[in-house]
């Protein structure tokens, strides 16, 4: 499975709008869009918001506590994990019409 690039996605937004394809707008002015678009929710996580998008779902940042961990093979020595943060998708499942497009089947 391929992954989805920001260029594959102004391309298809390019092909599908009607005023793109009139020349009302230009490819550089769609890429410019999903720029500032993802600039935004940048933006937003880095703030500490959650980002909620309807019938996709919500981006949130969770920080993860320091811990202290331990090595099995060496228990002498104690291995510390500084704080950092995570980021969490909650799917809107409403959005999404056919989950085994996503899920695959094992």
């Amino acid at each position: 499975m391929q992954n989805l690039t920001k260029r594959e996605i102004v391309q298809r937004i390019y092909q599908d709008k009607e005023e793109c394809r009139r020349g009302d707008i230009l490819q550089n002015d769609v890429k410019d869009i999903v720029q500032r678009t993802l600039d935004i929710l940048s933006e937003s996580l880095a703030q500490g918001k959650n980002v909620e998008l309807r019938n996709f779902g919500v981006l949130e940042v969770q920080v993860r506590k320091p811990r202290v961990g331990r090595n099995p093979t060496k228990p002498d020595h104690d291995v510390v994990y500084e704080r950092h943060y995570a980021l969490n998708w909650l799917v809107a499942v409403d959005g999404i019409s056919d989950w085994d497009m996503i899920v695959p089947k094992t």
